[in-house]
């Protein structure tokens, strides 16, 4: 007999799991690419799986550094410099962004167990949203664009599936 799916221990928790399978999902889409194939921009989209990834790094630390935790970061929102999240800089590959990715769930993840609830204010608090709207967002964000990293990854090399 099959074993019962059981749920997360509670709403906190289930938010988190969903919003890490999205994740997982992104680090996959860019397993074993080169960094040619990682920037390229095969679609009539102007993104590659490159920009998809730093560019969720960016919403990251932007959303749980800034307006879970309240860190007043210079920059961060707005931002000082909206393309800087999509362009390929001097020295960036895909490892690097990967791992700038990696680092920003980790710190999220940290910042999110902190937080105790899924009903706490995010910062400021006089904005309305508390951190249930943010997973909500980060798992709606995430996902969309996992969709688009599906698409562009069969289109470079006929990869499908999660």
């Amino acid at each position: 007999m099959p074993t019962p799916f059981i749920g997360p221990p509670d709403e906190l928790a289930g938010l988190t799991m969903f919003l890490d399978s999205q994740r997982e999902s992104i680090l996959r889409k860019v397993e074993g690419l080169s960094d040619e194939d990682a920037k390229r921009v095969p679609t009539v989209s102007s993104l590659s799986l490159f920009a998809i990834v730093k560019h969720l790094a960016y919403v990251e630390r932007r959303w749980f550094q800034n307006a879970v935790a309240g860190n007043d970061i210079p920059g961060l929102w707005p931002p000082a410099d909206p393309a800087e999240e999509l362009e390929v800089r001097e020295g960036e590959t895909i490892e690097s962004v990967r791992a700038l990715y990696e680092q920003r769930i980790a710190e999220s993840r940290v910042i999110t167990a902190a937080v105790g609830s899924p009903a706490a204010a995010a910062h400021p608090a006089d904005g309305g949203l508390n951190v249930r709207w943010i997973l909500l967002h980060m798992i709606e964000e995430t996902a969309r664009h996992a969709g688009h990293a599906d698409v562009i990854r069969e289109t470079i090399d006929g990869q499908r599936g999660a």
